[in-house]
């Protein structure tokens, strides 16, 4: 089994990564983009005895605890498997 997480910023909050992301492509000639916003992505091998829902609720209580910041960041949790 495997866990995906998916950790990106708020509407809202600023993303300078982003937007140098944005610059950088701009300058390289990719045209027609209004805006970039990165985040992070986590891949999470589960044990194989676990099953689905307590699976996702461990992942999901990392995901809240320690892989995002709540205040800034959503997440989103795919259990494969």
């Amino acid at each position: 089994m495997k866990a995906k997480v998916f950790v990106s910023l708020k509407p809202g909050v600023l993303d300078p990564q982003g937007k140098a992301i944005q610059h950088s492509v701009a300058l390289l000639g990719f045209t027609g983009i209004a805006d970039v916003r990165q985040g992070k992505y986590f891949e999470i091998a589960l044990d194989p005895s676990a099953n689905q829902e307590q699976a996702r609720d461990s992942v999901d209580r990392m995901a809240r605890e320690v892989l995002s910041n709540p205040i800034i960041e959503n997440y989103r949790v795919e259990i494969e498997g």
